[in-house]
């Protein structure tokens, strides 16, 4: 391609895109949430009755503390729209799912709705064990507003999708665990109406079950109409299924928009709070024991965390450090693994020797260009030899680091496009030998 013609096919492209922002612009805003503020009243003081009560006030005792679970939200979500909301427990989504579902009222700003809301803030709740299933649909259905008629109408489709026609006319206590949970799902995302909230409720069924939940969910992205409201603490699924997200942080927003954006700023925060040093953590000592697992009086420190941020690229690789007090008196060595988290199995390990006793810290670089995104977690441990350092055959482990004092983190990277396989197949080069059989052949070869 000329530089000519790789310019027009640029301004194509960027063109292109410029329209289809101006097309989701002109979609019309289904759900506003403005300015939207939430908080609970924890009771601190007991009044035994209304004189206790009208001393309290008098003495100016509240009788109770604030808790501020939501702080100034605002965010919009347009038609069509496949909009996550992800965060930490305890950050607020939950109470923010219910104040959109009108449960909660808030105690500032206000949320503005245009079509038909279906929350599913927890799949079940309104189901009765001694009605049939039968009875127990329609039961859900009338409280989420829907008419009898209405029912009707979706009734076929919601037992077609749980496959459970033959057990319709039996008591809901007589089903399993999983089909409740298949039932229940079924009435959550076969509801008509114009948004659907959704609070954690992905990973239900089994396998099987779930394939037929991502074929619904892949269908429903292509319907400009719907529109999808998904709490979870799955960053694949935000990243599969979403168009935009927000994350909230102590019932703030802290990002929002791009979805890839969200997730891996999700996955950041999560890696930070893990990788606090010991210091940084706020038990009371007396709650602890003298050493943390894998720690002793010889080795009574030893983590691994990021020198930098513990998210990556390919380019830049991972920087960590090894932090130690060894007090022994021989010659000692420390190892280090490297380990898939998703994908299982260790791709790295390395041993080497130390020569400076005491408290120490030692830094590392690692390349990840061959591996594709994912995550990892280094583990390290401390090993004396017991008859001089040329006698690899006697050695002992000393210390290790347990899952809170190892260091987690991720790589995310356009070029390391997130697959089933950990090794990136641009940098691992492979060729079939039979090339008169063959019609391609690996990436790094062929380049």
């Amino acid at each position: 391609m000329t530089n000519e013609s790789r310019t027009e096919h640029d301004n194509e492209k960027a063109e292109s895109v410029n329209t289809a922002v101006k097309k989701e612009d002109n979609r019309p805003v289904v759900l506003k949430v403005e300015h939207v503020a939430k908080y609970f009243r924890l009771p601190t003081e007991q009044a035994t009755g209304l004189k206790m009560a009208f001393l309290n006030w008098t003495r100016g005792i509240k009788g109770y503390t604030e808790q501020r679970v939501l702080r100034d939200i605002n965010f919009e979500v347009r038609q069509g729209d496949f909009f996550g909301i992800v965060g930490r427990n305890g950050s607020g989504k939950s109470t923010l799912l219910k104040i959109i579902s009108g449960i909660y009222t808030p105690e500032k700003g206000k949320v503005s709705v245009k079509g038909k809301l279906v929350p599913f803030i927890e799949l079940g709740v309104g189901f009765n064990p001694e009605l049939t299933g039968r009875e127990n649909v329609y039961l859900n259905g009338a409280l989420l507003g829907f008419s009898h008629d209405e029912i009707d109408a979706m009734y076929d489709d919601i037992v077609d999708f749980a496959e459970l026609g033959e057990f319709m006319d039996q008591k809901l206590k007589n089903y399993s665990s999983g089909m409740q949970v298949r039932l229940a799902f079924s009435v959550a995302i076969k509801a008509q109406g114009d948004i659907l909230v959704l609070d954690e409720v992905l990973a239900v069924g089994d396998e099987a079950f779930q394939r037929k939940c991502d074929n619904f969910f892949s269908e429903i992205r292509k319907d400009p109409t719907k529109t999808v409201i998904l709490v979870t603490h799955s960053m694949d699924s935000v990243k599969k299924y979403c168009n935009n997200a927000i994350l909230i942080k102590d019932g703030e927003i802290i990002v929002s928009g791009n979805k890839n954006d969200v997730a891996d700023r999700y996955t950041l925060e999560n890696l930070k709070r893990e990788n606090k040093k010991p210091a940084d953590d706020d038990k009371k000592k007396d709650e602890e024991p003298k050493y943390p697992t894998g720690l002793n009086e010889t080795v009574p420190l030893l983590t691994v965390r990021p020198s930098k941020e513990p998210v990556c690229d390919m380019e830049h690789g991972f920087d960590f450090e090894v932090e130690y007090d060894y007090r022994g008196d021989k010659d000692f060595y420390v190892a280090f693994s490297l380990n898939d988290i998703r994908r299982g199995g260790v791709p790295f390990g390395d041993s080497f020797d130390l020569f400076r006793p005491g408290h120490q810290t030692v830094r590392f670089h690692v390349p990840m260009d061959i591996f594709t995104n994912g995550e990892f977690r280094i583990i390290a441990s401390i090993h004396e030899y017991e008859n001089g350092r040329k006698d690899p055959e006697h050695v002992h482990m000393v210390a290790f680091t347990n899952e809170n004092l190892a260091c987690d983190f991720s790589m995310r990277d356009p070029k390391g496009a997130d697959n089933f396989a950990l090794l990136n197949k641009m940098k691992f080069g492979y060729e079939i030998v039979d090339t008169d059989m063959a019609s391609h052949q690996g990436p790094a070869v062929a380049a």
